[in-house]
Formats: C-alpha cells, structure tokens, sequence
C-alpha cells in the first residue's frame, strides 16, 4: 500500500505581504491555480511601497523639483526662487498618503483577481507545516497548515545603542511621518538611505547634517562614485560630520535636540534625528526554531541559491535573506519560487540569478550601478586583466550656467572591463538622468556585453547616456563580442528564430 499524504489547509502559505511575496503568492495561485492565502498584520506592499521605494521617490521629485525651480533663472524664468521657497510639505504628504493608500488597494484587488486569500494577522510557526495566526480580535486567531510555507517579512530599521537614541531619534520609516519640513535635520548612516534622506531634505531647504562613522558614505561602491557624490553632497551644503565612529548621546536642550558623537563632535539645534545606519531582518516573534529554521549571527534567515531554508517545507526571500536586499530581487525570487514549487519537472530547477544587479541609488545626484567596482574586478580578477574606461562632465543641462565650469554638478561615469576581449564586469554612474538609463545598460551587461559591442551601438545625441558608447578612442578596443550575433563591424541585425509560416 502506497503512504497516505498528508492533507494541507493550503498549498502554500506566504508570511508577509511585500513585494516578494505578493510575487510568490499571485504566481502561485493564478498560473498554477494552487491554494495560496497570505498573512499579513500591517498594510499590503511592504516597506517598499509604504515607507520605502516609493514614497522616497514621490520626496525625490518634490527635491528634484526644488532644485530645477533654483536653476529655472538660467533658463530665462523669473521667480524660480520664490516658488522653491512656497513648498507645502503638508500638501505633499497628503497627496503622497493618498497614492500610497490607493496602492495598498491595488494590492488587495489583485489578490481578489488572482485568486489569493488575504488572511490579516500575526504568524508565528508551531511546526514546519503549521502556523498559528493572531487576528485582530481572540475570534480571529487560526490555526493554518500549508504543504509549503514561505517567510517572506522582510527587514525593519534598527537603532544604534547609545544614550537618549531611542527616545529622542526617528528611524527611517518614522521619516514618512513627519508632518512638516523640519528646519535643521541631523542623518546618521552611511547606506543608500541615509543619503538618499539627507538628499531630500537638502533639496527641499532644511538645514542638513549627514553623520558618518568613517571618512566617506556608500563605502561599498566604487571609488569614483563615493568620491563624487560625496563632493556633490558638499557643492549642495550639506554638512558632512566624517569619522565621527557613531553616535554617544542625543539629549534634548530647549525642545532642540543635540547630538553628540563618539569623536566628540556636538551638533546643536536639531529640529529631528534620523538614524538611518541600515535594517535587520523582521523575524521576531516568527518563532522559527519551532520549525528548526537556521539564521546567521545576524539573525538572517539562511537560505540556499533555490530559497531553500534548513527545513524542507519552509522557503524564504526578499530582505530577511539578506542578500541583495531589493524590491524588484524578491519580486524575481518569489516568481521563481512559485515556478519550482508547482510548475512541474520542466521548471523543477527554476531560481533567480543574484549576479549583476543593477540598482539606483535616489542621492542627488543619482547613481546608477551595476557588476563590480574596478576594487572588485581587482580583487577577482587580478589589475593586470582589468582595464577601465571613465569620464567626467557637466550635462548639456548645465551648459548655459553663467556660473565656473567648476562648480557646474559633474556627471561621472565609469566602465571597468576584464580580460583579452573586454568584458564589460562593472558599470558605474552618478548624476542627473543616470536613475533612467541603468536599465538598458543593465541588460547590455547580463548578456555579456564587451567594450566593443558598447560602441558598436551608434550614440544618441545629444544625451548624457551616449558617453557610455563613446568613451575612450571609440572603436579601437578588441573587436570581441558577447552577443549570440555579432554587432560589430557593420554587421547586419539579428534575425528572430522560429518563426511560424503564414497561412496565408
């Protein structure tokens, strides 16, 4: 006799209702038609699209827009100055609120749509197929079995330890509950949203100081884009607090908040206090050593390259991984995991490639990034195989400024390339428009794009984009091509394979 399966309330259970699992969950349920329901406590979308990608973006353009309003005198308007200095930040956070809570909506029609039970409520594991589920109120707590269960709760800011931190700083998802433009702003951290925060609020005309535990920001990047941005950051005033190696005190004087480094240094008259130095996975309270789950030293959920976690049944993506801690990453994740999990033996091996990510850092100027930085095309490759090409200049943007050409913002880019054939391994950006164009150079650079083939691609003039297909001598690199049919040299397009003969 053939061993009796067990019987699951569910397919599959999502903890967490982000980006990556909404992906995982849709995927499942509408092209696999499977039983799929999501526990979520808070608003659908995640840290993302409430305190995150997007509503940081809606506050980019709000700076972005200062800033052209400043610049607008150039241009031959008048009172540029005058409407900068209007900015509403009320209005904006209402209307900001408002788009945000219709997309929390969005999320839920589709669930409707794809056939996904929303279960709100808190999860935390009995077992490795059983969750328990508090509701709102005692009638509402459940017991849930899935086949398969995926942890998909992503990350929450952290605060460091020191004096008076806790009770007198905002985190970074706080950020979005400021109701007005504070006067004198003091960020802690070096990441992406530290600046990027520091950036938004510069713009929109608050007294900025950035603290920093070293000498630079965005450490982890490459050298030209730490360098750049951070000479950007000062052209624009903000104040840059360097080797401070954190936070000692944050005390309160007078209804101002002072804040007191490690190095000593005091910064006074602070109207907030951003701590931004990262986030941690959300695990707490998920009790997964019920499901014998295993988490790195810092509490990361430790997952394999196909989301595979220690117990065969329980699956995990998106930031409480911690491995390229990106929206779009868990979204791909979650889509391939539903694609192993029910698409039968064709798709049995599905998962997403973590390598070559383009990412946007939303900073002023902006970066766009993506593959190595020339220190790690070094370190991996050896300095004798690596060869880079850069450039620095000011958008044709900036071209009829009647200021120094050296205090025009400078776009920089940067192509680092490995091997006898070029390889393009890196390719690194900072300034206006380049949030824009890392997308297409991305897939330039997932297929296996050489020098060669860069400039192989006639430029599009005039645009800040086309001194990635001119740099260097043009056309004189090693004529070697990545592409399944070679560009270069005048080379005829690609024709479509397969095509179906007309019945006509």
């Amino acid at each position: 006799m053939s061993e009796e399966q067990p019987v699951f309330d569910y397919d599959l259970l999502v903890i967490g209702g982000g980006s990556g699992g909404i992906a995982s969950a849709k995927r499942a349920a509408s092209l696999y038609k499977v039983k799929v329901g999501v526990i979520e406590k808070a608003r659908l979308g995640g840290t993302c699209v409430n305190v995150g990608c997007v509503p940081k973006k809606v506050m980019f353009n709000a700076a972005s827009l200062a800033e052209h309003f400043h610049d607008s005198s150039h241009y031959g308007f008048d009172g540029g100055e005058t409407v900068a200095k209007s900015f509403d930040w009320p209005k904006l956070k209402k209307a900001r609120d408002a788009y945000i809570k219709r997309l929390n909506g969005i999320y839920e029609n589709g669930f409707k749509s794809a056939g996904v039970e929303y279960i709100r409520g808190t999860a935390s594991f009995i077992d490795d197929h059983t969750l328990s589920v508090k509701g709102e109120n005692e009638q509402d707590n459940k017991t849930l079995t899935a086949k398969y269960i995926v942890v998909a709760t992503g990350g929450v800011p952290v605060f460091p330890p020191g004096e008076g931190i806790q009770e007198h700083c905002l985190n970074s998802d706080h950020f979005f509950e400021l109701e007005d433009r504070p006067d004198v702003a003091v960020v802690v951290g070096a990441g992406y949203i530290a600046v990027e925060l520091a950036g938004v609020l510069n713009g929109l005309g608050t007294e900025v100081h950035l603290v920093i535990r070293k000498g630079t920001a965005l450490r982890s990047f490459d050298d030209m884009i730490v360098e750049g941005l951070d000479q950007e950051m000062v052209k624009a005033g903000i104040h840059i607090h360097r080797n401070t190696d954190g936070v000692a005190q944050v005390k309160i004087d007078d209804g101002k908040k002072t804040v007191v480094t490690k190095s000593g240094d005091t910064i006074y008259g602070a109207d907030v206090v951003i701590m931004a130095p990262g986030r941690g996975p959300n695990v707490k309270g998920l009790n997964l050593e019920n499901a014998n789950i295993s988490c790195d030293r810092h509490g990361y959920i430790v997952v394999d390259e196909y989301q595979n976690t220690s117990t065969p049944s329980v699956l995990a993506l998106g930031d409480v991984c911690g491995k390229v801690e990106l929206t779009p990453m868990a979204i791909a994740a979650g889509r391939r995991l539903a694609d192993r999990l029910f698409a039968g033996v064709e798709l049995a091996n599905s998962k997403v490639s973590y390598e070559n990510v383009p990412t946007v850092v939303f900073s002023h100027p902006p970066i766009g990034t993506i593959g190595l930085s020339e220190r790690d095309a070094i370190a991996k490759y050896g300095e004798e195989n690596i060869k880079t090409y850069t450039s620095s200049f000011a958008n044709l943007f900036y071209g009829i400024f009647d200021v120094d050409p050296a205090d025009k913002p400078k776009t920089r880019m940067k192509l680092v390339c490995a091997g006898k054939e070029e390889k393009v391994v890196g390719i690194h950006c900072l300034g206006m428009g380049v949030d824009e164009m890392m997308q297409g150079f991305g897939v330039a650079m997932k297929m296996g794009a050489t020098k060669a083939d860069l400039d192989s691609c006639v430029a599009i003039h005039p645009t800040a984009s086309e001194e990635l297909v001119t740099m260097g001598t043009w056309g004189t690199s090693v004529q070697a091509t990545g592409a399944k049919v070679s560009p270069l040299n005048g080379a005829p397009a690609a024709e479509p394979e397969g095509l179906m003969k007309s019945k006509m």
